[in-house]
């Protein structure tokens, strides 16, 4: 028998429903641009993964410290393309960075910015590799004097322990340039708009700074958050080999991904060399070089996914003019920093003062203040937990003084050897919490 045939009108109906259900679902399936305030996906973005968004969560992968304004850079860097090199400390599937303009006196404008994964050996990049950032859907960002700007997530498989190109441009005169001064990694400029050239021949001039990038999150679905460094000169690693990523942070980076039971954290160096924990540097507020209780919310508490802090501060104040000469006022700016890590929720692992004996204008009362502040820390009514960097350090024979090993040559700061034997010094469960700090002391 023949079926009734659908009226003409009903099938016209069908087809609009069909069509309306393959559009929803390509919306679905596409995603919409990133976070909150994000844009769509552009041409410089990879497709992305039909996952939904509860399988991973942003982290930090990297991260330094402003530390003053440059000297000698009024004008900043107008008409040229500033390619900083970073090394990350966990992978993720996604990106963003972070810009700031902490030092400066006028609004600065980003007219242009790239992120891409560094080829081997200097400022080209991984064919690609090559992403445009935007802010808040735009390509041009202007940040306030005192302020900083997060880019737009883009795309990009960034591996761990991989060296990221973060390149801005500025087509006007910026006024005072926003600067980490001893990056122990070699980054570069070129004349002209070359944010998004992939080749690095445009890039001929070599700088040893940081400039105006002060962080890259990822998005990641193992990390468990990042372990943030607060430090001197010492977790700066200013005496490490330049380009080999040899910090102290850096070593301890390696055995979090390495180890059987480590937590997944990254590894946030917020070291300043010559910080102290009590008084910062010259200039008005922000002063240069602010000291640790200055900057502990800005470089520490609103780090991406922090979980844990790690404090080695306390020799400058010892070193450098004026002179404390308590130890007790040291121990007590410790503690207000714990107390401030306590009041957001989160564990904090203190560093004894590591050995300075030999080192040219120090001598018997600074060595007596070092004494005082290591006795205060180990009798643990500062910290969560402790790290002995000077029992890892001294020389057995010769306790006042680093290891001959150890030691850079200047009396002060580790070598690359010195350095690892910090990182393997740290007991990886304290960072996770997972035994009470009196145990450990």
């Amino acid at each position: 028998m023949k079926r009734p045939s659908l009226p003409r009108a009903a099938f016209a109906v069908l087809a609009a429903l069909a069509a309306v259900v393959t559009v929803v679902a390509v919306v679905m399936s596409s995603g919409t641009g990133g976070r909150a305030g994000g844009s769509a996906a552009g041409p410089h973005e990879l497709p992305r993964s039909a996952a939904p968004a509860a399988s991973g969560s942003w982290a930090g992968a990297w991260s330094t410290s402003p530390a003053a304004a440059e000297p000698n850079s009024g004008r900043g860097f107008a008409g040229r393309s500033l390619r900083n090199v970073v090394h990350t400390t966990l992978a993720g599937s996604r990106a963003r960075i972070t810009l700031s303009n902490l030092f400066g006196d006028r609004p600065l404008t980003i007219g242009h910015a790239s992120l891409a994964v560094a080829a081997a050996g200097g400022p080209a990049a991984v064919p690609g590799s090559m992403r445009v950032l935007l802010f808040g859907g735009r390509p041009m960002v202007t940040i306030p004097a005192g302020r900083t700007a997060v880019s737009d997530p883009v795309h990009l498989a960034v591996g761990y322990g991989a060296d990221l190109l973060v390149t801005t441009y500025s087509p006007t005169p910026s006024g005072p340039v926003t600067y980490h001064p001893h990056a122990r990694q070699v980054s570069y400029l070129a004349q002209g708009d070359r944010t998004e050239d992939t080749g690095g021949a445009p890039y001929t001039a070599r700088t040893p700074y940081w400039r105006y990038v002060s962080a890259v999150d990822v998005w990641s679905s193992d990390a468990q958050g990042a372990v943030v460094v607060l430090g001197d000169s010492i977790t700066d690693g200013v005496s490490s080999t330049v380009g080999a990523n040899r910090r102290w942070t850096d070593f301890l980076a390696r055995r979090l991904r390495t180890e059987p039971g480590a937590p997944r954290y990254g590894v946030l160096n917020q070291g300043i060399s010559g910080n102290r924990v009590l008084l910062g540097g010259v200039g008005a507020a922000p002063r240069n070089n602010p000291s640790g209780l200055e900057r502990f919310d800005r470089d520490v508490l609103s780090r991406t996914g922090v979980r844990v802090v790690v404090i080695e501060l306390g020799v400058n104040d010892i070193m450098r003019r004026p002179r404390q000469t308590d130890p007790a006022r040291i121990t007590a700016g410790l503690r207000e920093l714990v107390a401030r890590a306590h009041a957001r929720g989160l564990r904090v692992i203190g560093a004894t003062l590591a050995p300075f004996g030999g080192r040219v204008g120090l001598g018997p009362e600074q060595e007596r203040v070092r004494q005082g502040v290591n006795a205060g820390i180990r009798a643990g009514n500062v910290f969560d937990g402790i790290v002995d960097f000077d029992v890892a350090l001294r020389d057995p024979a010769a306790p006042q003084r680093l290891l001959p090993a150890y030691d850079c040559g200047d009396h002060l700061h580790p070598s690359d050897a010195g350095y690892r034997a910090m990182a393997q010094a740290l007991d990886l469960g304290l960072l996770k919490g997972d035994r009470p700090a009196a145990q450990q002391l």
